[in-house]
């Protein structure tokens, strides 16, 4: 027999999702499925909760480290004559869409109105035979607030964008439609990228005006990284923007079109009526598209009648009551990368460079950008927050992320320098502007006046200011050759002048004119 491979541990971001979906009283089977592990693998995570006395919500300060320290410290029919009077067969389908109500329940209620009425079976049997009729969408049962089917139209609108040219871009048009009462919301963005669609969900909640319990996204690529019919792999900003308003997903199996035949059927209503109807209409711009869209959905959800009741009639009697809340802010599109930092403990993002604490270096990070800020994890605990910059290939660092020698030395500034010269005297800081002045850029002097400076500590200001004075003179302009002058104490001699009357310095080791001719 083969070695046994061991069991991989539960991650921590699956821990809390399944502590935060048994805290709302989902159930354990489908807490699995939701999460992508094994029922066995989430009573156990249950049960070291319970062990660790752990409840939902997890205190703020908890990070993934701490949490699992203390989680594994320890380790179609014919009808027939009908004889008696019938009940309203379209409302016994919308009420049982409700929460909690069954069909023998209904029957009960039809009884008391109707003693001589049809038994049991027969009551069942008709309802069936009933709702046979209807389209495949509506025979499906949906409970109210419950399900947010999302997907895009495979048809694009074209958009003007440049009125000169004639140059067309199409846009995209993003559906999503209530379970229970079709109530349908749409709009069109340039692209179904991943910016677009987090977009789209923020805005449709805002247009429900709540939340419903589930998303129900086709498995395209922005919203699903792996589809699989056991354990789909949600993008985690798709996943995080559902934790923000409490709200779960659960992706179509692949090869399932049943499982979102209520969007596509959506979808293609949306094509119908709002498409159709604009097929010879020119836009120039996103946002006039976007208001006709309105109007249009406007008149498909308030004014079309099914089943003899509107759309918004519908979401208002079955979906309103059961959404949850809004929260009080909506969610801030964030994307996450995988880095790793830097050797200068610097993490580069879309060009430019982010500090972390010199001890992360070489690290491999987490990084979430946001529009506004970039913040930086390891191991689930943030180690960095920064504002945005724009992708100049800079740097961003904060003095307290740098060691202690690296933060001594950003202090000094050219500004500075040339400050603590001028406190030493008029020579050094003479000496200390030549040195600037004579470079292509200043900062190419400044590790040379930066150690000029420094020389006051072993020698004191009143030699520095003589050696800086003698530097000048011979026209030395150097840290090296003002450390030489101080080692050999040159300081103290008088520099020798050139001759005052002009006579030349005859020397054999002196070229003569007749050397350049």
């Amino acid at each position: 027999m083969g070695e046994r491979v061991p069991a991989e541990r539960t991650t921590m971001r699956q821990v809390r999702e399944v502590l935060r979906l048994r805290t709302a009283g989902v159930g354990l089977n489908e807490i699995a499925r939701r999460v992508g592990v094994a029922p066995s693998t989430v009573r156990l995570t249950l049960k070291r909760l319970a062990s660790a006395g752990l409840s939902w919500p997890l205190p703020a300060e908890m990070t993934d480290t701490a949490l699992e320290t203390a989680l594994f410290a320890a380790a179609g029919t014919k009808q027939g004559h009908r004889r008696h009077a019938e009940p309203d067969w379209a409302e016994i389908h919308r009420e049982l869409k409700r929460k909690h109500v069954t069909m023998t329940m209904l029957w009960d209620e039809y009884i008391e109105r109707c003693p001589e009425g049809y038994r049991y079976s027969r009551f069942c049997e008709l309802y069936r035979g009933w709702a046979s009729r209807l389209s495949v969408t509506m025979r499906q049962a949906h409970l109210g607030g419950d399900k947010l089917f999302v997907d895009y139209a495979g048809d694009t609108v074209p958009v003007i964008i440049d009125r000169l040219t004639g140059q067309v871009r199409p846009a995209q048009i993003f559906v999503a439609v209530m379970g229970a009462s079709n109530f349908t919301y749409a709009e069109a963005s340039w692209t179904q990228a991943l910016g677009d669609w987090i977009g789209a969900h923020t805005r449709a909640f805002a247009a429900i005006g709540g939340v419903p319990k589930l998303l129900v996204p086709d498995n395209t690529k922005v919203a699903v990284i792996k589809a699989c019919l056991y354990e789909p792999q949600v993008n985690r900003t798709y996943a995080e923007m559902a934790a923000h308003y409490d709200t779960a997903i659960l992706p179509a199996r692949p090869h399932r079109p049943r499982d979102k035949a209520k969007v596509e059927v959506a979808v293609l209503i949306i094509e119908r009526w709002l498409l159709g109807r604009l097929r010879h209409r020119r836009f120039y711009s996103l946002a006039e598209l976007n208001t006709v869209i309105g109007e249009l959905l406007r008149q498909l959800n308030d004014e079309r009648r099914r089943l003899g009741v509107t759309r918004r009639a519908l979401f208002e009697e079955l979906d309103r009551p059961n959404l949850n809340s809004l929260p009080a802010q909506p969610y801030c599109f964030a994307e996450w990368r995988l880095r790793r930092v830097g050797v200068d403990y610097h993490v580069e993002l879309e060009g430019h460079f982010y500090s972390v604490p010199y001890r992360f270096a070489r690290s491999e990070v987490e990084v979430r950008l946001t529009p506004r800020a970039v913040e930086i994890f390891l191991k689930g605990e943030r180690i960095a927050a920064h504002l945005r910059a724009s992708g100049n290939h800079r740097h961003t660092t904060v003095p307290e992320h740098m060691p202690s020698s690296h933060r001594r030395y950003a202090d000094w500034t050219v500004e500075r320098i040339r400050r603590e010269a001028a406190s030493i005297g008029p020579a050094t800081a003479a000496l200390c502007e030549l040195i600037l002045e004579r470079r292509p850029h200043p900062e190419q002097g400044f590790r040379a006046c930066l150690g000029i400076v420094r020389l006051v500590r072993p020698f004191g200001a009143h030699r520095l200011e003589a050696a800086a004075t003698r530097a000048i003179e011979i026209g030395t302009l150097t840290y090296g050759s003002v450390r030489s002058i101080l080692d050999n104490k040159l300081d103290r001699q008088a520099a020798h002048r050139p001759t005052a009357n002009g006579v030349p310095i005859l020397h054999p080791n002196i070229r003569g004119p007749r050397y350049y001719h």
